[in-house]
């Protein structure tokens, strides 16, 4: 098992979280005396993978990932392209999340790799909004409504096989519609469309009808812990990974 870490910037305004921290880039930003990239490398060494690829075009950035152990690859236009170029350079199976994924432990990737279906070419973490409230009260959250619950994404994502590599074009799809997930459902079909807007649809179903539809098995994982869909977008997030990192134990 080889993982990915995604640590490019978003073209445009400055990120407001490095822009808060005064760092050049967010990965740098540090939580418990450790940059949020070195918490997340280790937290993958913990879950057993040995090698680890950093995505990334911030010079210092690409210096902290090489003097951490770890392969430094070539940002492509978007998260997609990046992961593109990830899959292409360590193969599959391969873990992917993101340097901003401060709280990640071991433990849920151990978990979220031990819960993926058999036989899935695709796996995707999300957290329901019950078991994020009661491991961060008060937290918000953008989340996904279906008919199974509301959803909100983990940042951590399995590419199992080969054919995973059909997926990444409707990554893209889905990175553009995902506050907007009626329109997910619209692509599926109008069968789909409407089971959505009648409150029928289960965000499962739509993850394995998506997956049928571009020729790989794709499912959804829930996370057994709420706090896995946390990570710091914002100066509040940083405040309150610091918080929950300074209160772990060791």
């Amino acid at each position: 098992m080889n993982a990915l870490i995604l640590a490019g910037s978003r073209p445009g305004a400055p990120d407001p979280v490095a822009e808060a921290a005064g760092t050049a880039h967010k990965s740098l930003v540090e939580i418990a005396g450790q940059p949020m990239l070195a918490h997340v490398v280790a937290a993958l060494r913990d879950g057993e993978i040995d090698r680890i690829a950093v995505s990334a075009s911030d010079p210092q950035v690409r210096d902290l990932a090489i003097s951490l152990g770890c392969e430094v690859l070539a940002t492509g236009a978007g998260p997609s392209a990046s992961v593109a170029i990830g899959l292409e350079a360590l193969g599959a199976p391969l873990l992917v999340t993101t340097s901003d994924h401060a709280l990640l432990k071991g433990q849920w990737v151990r978990d979220f790799l031990a819960d993926t279906p058999g036989g899935s070419d695709v796996a995707i973490l999300l957290a329901r909004r019950e078991a994020i409230e009661a491991a961060m009260p008060g937290s918000r959250r953008t989340y996904l409504r279906f008919a199974d619950g509301h959803w909100s994404g983990c940042n951590l994502f399995l590419l199992a096989s080969p054919r995973a590599e059909l997926a990444i074009d409707t990554w893209k799809m889905v990175e553009a519609d995902r506050k907007r997930p009626w329109r997910i459902a619209a692509r599926l079909g109008i069968g789909m469309l409407v089971g959505y807007a009648l409150g029928r649809l289960t965000l499962a179903d739509a993850i394995s009808k998506l997956g049928r539809k571009i020729g790989v098995t794709a499912s959804l994982v829930a996370a057994r812990d709420g706090l896995a869909a946390v990570d710091v977008d914002k100066p509040a997030d940083l405040a309150d990974a610091r918080a929950i990192m300074d209160a772990r134990p060791g």
